[in-house]
């Protein structure tokens, strides 16, 4: 049935809806991966123009996540992966501190050297010296800046302007504490911020109250068992790809995706063996492949794969077909893949319960809904969320058009290739093999979380129009007897859906 298919071959035939309201909040909870859930299926590709910390952060909150691309140092990665992590968590572990003993004016160099690297910080926790670890107080925003108000102040100390913790008008709390009662100190004793703190008063976390409204406004957010934003990273299969997973790790990455144009390869699997022999915990991702072969074979490996990413060539910003002929169309791809999962897990194989993330080839909202009912357990966008404001490509306005664009790029793009390299000659040396990515255009269109909303709602009706609750309901009803409810397309009927 869906031999040489893909998004617009077909329709899928409406049934009785069971939902009173599409607004009142229908679960479209599906996995990322063995481990973990996203609360919209939503994965931004691991590329340049897609994927960074702004958009790593938006998508989480919405209830997504991206994989954040490796064509950048280990230490900027890594930097971003930090970034995520301490951005809207619920509880910061790690707060940045200050001695008491410095000037006001080094307290406001170190506010600004992290809002540089994109951190925003309201206020510092102060210790009793250098690395002890032992809450003195803690300096908020206001307090430097009436410190710095003065001229002759800027060499005063620290301690002068902070909320001394000996004197008791600094409020702290235990750690594991929850939310709830971390919010009604809080209220109670009209602060914003509030440290945690050991019985011997070392420094364990900091609560603000910025955050706890972020985390109670955003009930989809994608948070991992700190409260912490969730977020993924790609690595290689050669070279430091070992190197980079463990700095990542280090920082808190929640998800590892071993990217590789094709994964069914010695080079795939090699790297896939020694990562997990390196990190037997970490949630790993395997991808491309497109075959249901591929798919046995990685899966055969015995390494605890946690997920799989299908499809070759299918995205507006790949050239693979066009240079080379091979691939599958998507649809196909990804039932073939779900029919290998689907076969093992009914014979009790229990080390081939893998979701599938879809990558590629969707370029209307329809096709993400197909894509998830026919056997997908998430979606991944590349060129639908380039668009968007958090996206990290390049904004300019088109001469002709006069609207405003984005570029967006596959990562084998000459552009992406030369990015990659900062040796001019292995430039050169990558580029003598064809390109297999192109760069293109694509239309500007606001906030990555205005998008993802309105995909939140298309998701909702495409439950209600398969006659379920839930949408991983949905998924399990039409991917397990697709024939009852896919509706094959005549060409007239392809004209009739979908030409607008």
């Amino acid at each position: 049935m869906f031999r040489g298919k893909t998004f617009k071959d077909f329709l899928i035939r409406p049934q009785k809806s069971v939902i009173i309201s599409r607004r009142k909040g229908v679960d479209l909870s599906l996995p990322l991966s063995s481990n973990i859930t996203l609360q919209l299926p939503i994965v931004g590709a691991n590329m340049d123009t897609v994927s960074g910390p702004k958009s790593a952060k938006a998508a989480a909150m919405e209830g997504g996540i991206v994989f954040l691309p490796r064509n950048c140092s280990i230490k900027k990665q890594a930097g971003w992966v930090r970034e995520v992590k301490r951005q809207h968590a619920f509880v910061v572990d790690n707060p940045v501190s200050v001695e008491k003993d410095m000037t006001i004016e080094e307290a406001k160099e170190i506010i600004d050297k992290h809002k540089q690297e994109g951190l925003r910080i309201s206020g510092l926790l102060v210790e009793q010296s250098k690395n002890s670890n032992k809450l003195s107080g803690i300096l908020t925003d206001r307090d430097i800046k009436y410190g710095l108000s003065h001229k002759n102040n800027n060499m005063r100390k620290v301690s002068d302007f902070m909320t001394s913790f000996k004197d008791g008008r600094l409020i702290t709390a235990t750690p594991g504490i929850n939310i709830e009662d971390a919010e009604k100190i809080m209220l109670e004793s009209r602060k914003e911020k509030l440290p945690l703190v050991d019985e011997v008063g070392n420094i364990k976390g900091l609560i603000t109250m910025r955050d706890i409204t972020t985390f109670k406004n955003k009930p989809y957010s994608n948070r991992d068992k700190k409260g912490r934003l969730r977020v993924g990273a790609a690595i290689g299969a050669r070279g430091d790809y070992l190197e980079r997973a463990e700095e990542l790790i280090k920082e808190g990455v929640d998800c590892i995706l071993i990217d590789i144009a094709h994964f069914d390869s010695e080079v795939g699997h090699s790297a896939a063996v020694e990562f997990r022999k390196k990190f037997p915990d970490t949630e790993l991702v395997c991808g491309n492949m497109a075959t249901s072969k591929a798919v046995e074979r990685a899966l055969e490996l015995g390494i605890n794969i946690n997920a799989v990413k299908i499809g070759i060539g299918p995205g507006r910003g790949c050239r693979t077909r066009l240079e080379t002929n091979f691939g599958v169309p998507q649809l196909q791809a990804i039932r073939e893949a779900y029919l290998v999962i689907r076969r093992a897990q009914l014979t009790g194989m229990t080390n081939y319960n893998v979701p599938i993330i879809a990558d590629g080839g969707i370029n209307y909202k329809g096709g993400i809904a197909l894509s998830l009912l026919c056997g997908a357990s998430s979606v991944m966008l590349g060129s639908m969320l380039a668009g968007t404001r958090e996206a990290p490509g390049i904004l300019y306005k088109d001469p002709k058009t006069k609207q405003l664009m984005k570029i967006y790029r596959g990562m084998t793009s000459p552009e992406a290739v030369i990015d990659s390299h900062d040796d001019e000659g292995e430039a050169l040396d990558a580029l003598e093999t064809p390109a297999e990515g192109q760069s293109v255009p694509v239309q500007y269109t606001g906030p990555m979380e205005d998008l993802l909303k309105e995909i939140r709602g298309v998701l909702a009706s495409a439950v209600s129009y398969a006659g379920e609750e839930t949408l991983a309901n949905a998924r399990e009803k039409i991917s397990q007897n697709p024939e009852r409810y896919i509706v094959p397309l005549s060409e007239a009927s392809k004209h009739e859906s979908f030409d607008r």
